[in-house]
């Protein structure tokens, strides 16, 4: 018979046992419903009505008067970034899903610590799973000059169930009167120009007008649920004049404020969509109902072209769960094109040359439910016909995948993308 000091031992091993589980489960669960019904069509992206329901039931207004640039691959990403930080007279937040080592990080905490100790507010939220890389002196350099830096969801024993949800925003405002949102990484991988496999190909934007303030809004949300601080002014929230002539919104999700939000909105632009679907993913992982969303439009005579990572890729988990999706969309008429070069990381997606998002959302679940993301809608043709050539000039470096080559793939390929697409809710 077991003594009764052992069986206090074993009662407690299987109670901490049991609890760790259940944690572990419940960070490979999202607390929301997930959408399971299709959407009608109801109107089309020239609709009037598309752009009240994208302002009003879906996000925040659409704001007149921006100016959107793009900035391509890191060469000129980072000198403008830097610039706006170094130029700071009020306020600067920051908020980046990766952060590693390297010269361009060591850019980065070194203008931000120069910005603090002059008496600047500044304020840095890092997740912490991608931040992991990044130098420790960095950190101690910014905490040192003053700027205020937090991490989003460090794990402690009591909150391990939310682990799996990270932030995989990438905000940048200074003074509250310009904004960086986009794709890249504080990485050396994204500096360069995508000249070759070691740096990356992606896209950053640069906003001036009201929309920074939806963008500071963003930031700040996080803020709160990190800090319990509320930070407002006029530091941080000037009065903003108009600065172009594009249509704007930031578009933001959360698991804990509307997971499905996102999700929604890229399905609501799907089904919107009457002559054309540009899509440039990082990351493509649809679930069921975004392929049928998808393989409805091109019935309609929508142009679908997708352009995701070829050779050169961070994850071949993701690719092969991706190229696992692809077969009714190519027999539909899809176009499926892979980028040569480099790694492609750019979350693009044109509707009709009349409407962009940007940011940081990938085409999978994780983006769609677990993370989060922050993209930036943009209701312009002007602007929209630009990033379509930003689009077809990574297409002529794209590689076009057939429905031959397709169904001609090696065994092993086709293997692995089963055992991938095991995975295919956390990816």
């Amino acid at each position: 018979m077991p003594k009764p000091g052992r069986t206090v031992r074993i009662a407690l091993l299987t109670f901490v046992a049991t609890a760790a589980l259940v944690l572990f489960a419940l960070n490979f669960t999202a607390g929301e419903k997930k959408i399971q019904h299709q959407l009608p069509r109801l109107y089309s992206s020239a609709s009037p009505q598309f752009e009240r329901a994208m302002g009003s039931l879906l996000g925040p207004g659409i704001l007149p008067g921006n100016e959107v640039k793009e900035l391509i691959n890191g060469d000129q990403i980072f000198p403008p970034m830097l610039a706006a930080i170094r130029s700071a007279r009020k306020s600067v937040t920051f908020e980046t899903y990766i952060y590693w080592s390297g010269d361009i990080g060591k850019q980065f905490a070194d203008a931000l610590a120069e910005r603090a100790r002059a008496g600047v507010p500044v304020h840095v939220l890092l997740d912490w799973v991608g931040s992991a890389k990044m130098e420790e002196s960095y950190l101690t350099e910014m905490k040192e000059a003053g700027v205020l830096v937090e991490k989003f969801h460090k794990p402690h024993w009591y909150n391990l169930a939310r682990m799996n949800n990270r932030t995989h925003r990438k905000l940048l405002v200074v003074d509250g009167q310009v904004g960086f949102t986009g794709g890249v990484g504080i990485a050396p991988e994204w500096t360069g120009n995508a000249q070759d496999p070691d740096h990356w190909r992606d896209s950053h934007y640069q906003v001036r007008g009201p929309a920074v303030a939806q963008m500071q809004a963003t930031f700040l949300d996080n803020w709160l649920k990190v800090t319990g601080k509320v930070v407002h002014g006029d530091a941080y929230f000037p009065a903003i004049a108009p600065q172009g002539t594009q249509r704007a919104q930031m578009f933001s999700s959360s698991p804990s404020s509307g997971s499905e939000s996102m999700q929604l909105m890229y399905h609501m632009a799907i089904t919107a969509a009457e002559r054309s679907l540009d899509l440039s993913v990082a990351y493509f992982v649809p679930d069921d109902l975004t392929r049928q969303l998808m393989l409805d439009a091109l019935k309609r005579g929508v142009r679908i072209r997708l352009i995701t990572p070829g050779p050169h890729t961070d994850t071949e988990t993701v690719k092969a769960a991706s190229r696992a999706t692809w077969g009714p969309l190519l027999e539909a008429g899809a176009e499926i094109h892979e980028y040569q070069p480099s790694m492609y990381h750019c979350k693009v997606m044109i509707v009709d040359q009349r409407m962009v998002s940007v940011g940081s959302t990938n085409f999978d679940n994780r983006s769609f439910r677990l993370n989060d993301e922050a993209n930036l809608n943009v209701y312009d043709t002007v602007f929209a016909e630009r990033q379509t050539r930003v689009f077809e000039d990574d297409l002529n470096q794209s590689k076009r995948v057939t429905l031959e080559d397709w169904q001609n793939r090696p065994l092993k390929e086709r293997l692995s993308e089963r055992v991938a697409a095991l995975l295919e809710s956390q990816l």
